[in-house]
Order: structure tokens, then C-alpha cells, then sequence
């Protein structure tokens, strides 16, 4: 019985394949924009087609998003921490209605608000290829 499986094992072994093609030259992968038609291939050539129409992995949504403050550094939450305390007691330069501040206070916040939206538009722009 032994004898008989070992000998049906290698003359399995030795039995001709079947025709197997030899592979592509050369496989092209194309990505398309909305409208663009998919290349003939040329000779022994595949073409492998993909739609442009989302070229990123990540959701939009999810793109942009904020670091969220329990991801924040120390240095960041201690800054924020310190701002918002300057504001709430009033001290010079917050743009409070309380205090000796306020009015020297509002144009400084605003010109700092004013540099935070341009550095968001920065980083947005360099962000989208």
C-alpha cells in the first residue's frame, strides 16, 4: 500500500504541466481624472486602470482635524491656561471691559487672531497637493 502512494507521489511529480504563458512584459498602472478613458495596451503589455476621483485614503472629514486637548503638549495647555486667566482677571492687554486693559488689549487680540487664520490658510494650502 506504501509502495503504491510513493509511486503515484513522484509520478505526479514527473507528469508534464499543463502550458503555462509567460508573464506580461510589462504591467502599466494608470490613475484616471473624471472623463479620461483607459489606455489600449500596447503588445504584451497590462494596463491596470484606477478612477482619480478620490485620491486620498483618509475621509475628508478626518483630513483637517484639530488636535484634540487631551493630545495637547504641556506647552500649549499651559499657554492657553495662562491667556485665559490674563482675560478673566482683567490684566492689561486682554481686551476686558474689567481692568486697565481694555482698550489696548482688543487690537493686539485681534492682530493675533488675524495671525492665527493666516497660519491655518498655510497650513491648509500646504497640506492639499
Amino acid at each position: 500500500m506504501m509502495t503504491l502512494l510513493l509511486a503515484a507521489v513522484l509520478l505526479a511529480g514527473t507528469a508534464p504541466e499543463a502550458a503555462v504563458p509567460p508573464p506580461p512584459q510589462r504591467v502599466r498602472s494608470v490613475a484616471l481624472a473624471p472623463g479620461e478613458a483607459c489606455p489600449r495596451p500596447a503588445g504584451d503589455e497590462v494596463v491596470v486602470c484606477a478612477p482619480l476621483d478620490e485620491p486620498y485614503r483618509i475621509p475628508k472629514p478626518l483630513r483637517r482635524a484639530e488636535i484634540a486637548a487631551k493630545n495637547q503638549s504641556w506647552v500649549n495647555r499651559v499657554a492657553t491656561m495662562d491667556e485665559v486667566g490674563r482675560v478673566a482677571g482683567g490684566l492689561p492687554d486682554t481686551c476686558s471691559a474689567v481692568g486697565t486693559g481694555g482698550q489696548t488689549g482688543c487690537t493686539q487680540s485681534m492682530m493675533r487672531a488675524w495671525a492665527a487664520d493666516r497660519r491655518q490658510l498655510a497650513r491648509e494650502s500646504a497640506a492639499v497637493p
